[in-house]
Order: structure tokens, then sequence, then C-alpha cells
């Protein structure tokens, strides 16, 4: 039987010292028979960042900060800006208070009024004149003459309607008597408080002076003399104030009321005959 022969490795040479065992089995591996095992691949990983270009620099910076802390020369115009909504808000609810506010107040006065009116329930006083005294339009003048005429009318203003409202009827009203548009003569009219269910008779004295009619107008005085009816219109506006029991009291408002009377005559005492008084207080709507 034959015996096996090992190939026995040849015995190590020696080194020079200043060469590696690595240096010596890099020829040997490169001039000698092929591997028996293959070197793995080297694939890149798309996991990884890719690395910054030379010459730049990563900072990395803590995502709560990034988020809730702006840097220093931000500061103040983040805090402007975050306190823009905040102020908004304070606007938008102090603006819905006020109109809340004011629509209550409007309702409570519109309430207070409603009441008012369904207690006391005020009407407009009457007014009427009871007799005219006329000088200085009997005689027949030509339209260029001037005239003075003196008129005297006795007026009744009637509350009789108002059982817990009374009237104050304040001082600076005045009364004016016109024919065909030209005023004649214009006066005071008095001040006096009227109560309740009440009826006044006053005396309010005009006069005119350098009154001038045109032809028309004297053609048409004439013939309304002639014939025994002269209209007249008896205009005053005078300030007053509502009375609602001893408490309350309206704001002056001016009352205008306008009468057209029908005379007799233009000299003396003349029947007045009413035709119609109309009496307007536009801030008070149930006047009208």
């Amino acid at each position: 039987m034959a015996d096996r022969v090992h190939p026995v490795p040849p015995p190590p040479s020696r080194l020079p010292a200043d060469q590696s065992p690595a240096d010596a089995e890099a020829p040997a591996t490169v001039a000698g028979a092929a591997p028996t095992e293959t070197t793995p691949l080297q694939y890149p990983s798309f996991n990884s960042p890719p690395s910054p270009p030379p010459g730049t620099y990563i900072i990395h910076v803590p995502k709560d900060q990034v988020l809730r802390v702006p840097p220093p020369d931000r500061a103040r115009r983040y805090k402007k800006l975050a306190a823009r909504p905040a102020r908004r808000r304070l606007l938008r609810r102090a603006c819905c208070c006020s109109c809340a506010a004011l629509l209550l107040l409007l309702f409570l006065a519109a309430a207070f009024a409603g009441a008012v009116y369904l207690v006391f329930r005020p009407r407009a006083p009457t007014f009427s004149v009871a007799s005219l005294s006329i000088r200085g339009l009997g005689a027949a003048l030509p339209s260029s003459a001037a005239l003075s005429p003196e008129i005297d009318a006795a007026v009744r203003a009637d509350n009789g309607a108002n059982r817990k409202v009374g009237v104050d009827y304040r001082g600076g009203g005045s009364v004016t008597v016109s024919y065909a548009g030209q005023r004649l003569a214009a006066g005071p009219w008095p001040a006096f408080r009227q109560a309740p269910r009440n009826v006044t008779v006053f005396a309010a004295a005009m006069r005119g002076q350098g009154v001038r009619l045109t032809e028309e107008q004297a053609r048409r005085l004439a013939a309304e003399r002639a014939a025994g009816a002269v209209t007249l219109a008896v205009e005053a506006r005078v300030p007053v104030r509502l009375r609602f029991g001893k408490v309350l009291r309206t704001w002056t408002v001016d009352v205008k009321a306008r009468c057209d009377v029908a005379v007799d005559r233009l000299e003396g005492d003349a029947a007045a005959v009413n035709r119609g008084c109309r009496v307007k207080v536009r801030p008070l709507w149930w006047w009208w």
C-alpha cells in the first residue's frame, strides 16, 4: 500500500524589517491563482442623506426650538404678529358688546314710550278762532297804498281730549294773519299752562305795517268783502311741552297750527266762521 504524501507548506521566508506581512501577501494574491471566495459588491445606501459638498456645514437644531422659538432678530416682529389675532378678537368683542348695549337701550326706550302711550293716551289739542277785531282794512284803497292793519283774535285752545296729559305753552311763539299768501299782521303767542280736560280762550294782538297788496289781491279782497265772506288764514307756531302726570315731561317741540277763517266784515268786530284747523308736530307721530 502506497503511502500518502501531503504537501508541506514552505517555511515562511524572512521579511525585511520595513515590510509587513500584508504587504508580502498582496503580490502573491495578485500573481497567484484566482481566489476561491468572491468579494461582496458594495451598493450605495438610499436611506442615508447625500454627503454635502465641500465647504458647507450642517447644523442640527431641535424641532421644538424651530417651531416655537423665533430667532432673536425676529422676536419683536413675532410678538407683534402674534398679538394681532388677540387684538382683533378684543375689538370684535367690544363692537359686539356696544351694538348689543345700544340695541338694548333702544328696546328699553321703545318699551317705555309704548307703556307711556298706552297709559296716558296723549292726543293733540284743537284750536279755533272765536272772533276777530279788525282795523285798517275797511277803506277801498288802491293796491299801491301801504296798509297798517291791526287785528285782535280770540283763540280757543281745547285740551279736552286728554284726561291725564297737560300742555305747557312756552314763550317765543307767534301768530300771523294772512290773505291770499300776503301777511297782514303778526303778534306773539302768550305763554301759559293748560291742565287736562281744560279749554282756554286767550287774546292774541297782531299788528302789521307797510303791507301792500297786488292788483289781483285788491280786486279779490273787494269782491269777497262785498259778498260778506272774506277768507283769512290764521297761523300759529308755538313751542310746547307735554306733562304726563306730575313727573314725566317731554322735550320742547314746535307745534304748527293753521286755521282758515271766513269773516263777514273788515272793520270792527267780525263774526268768524272756522273752515277747519290743522295741527302738525313732527316729533310726535300721534299728532299728525
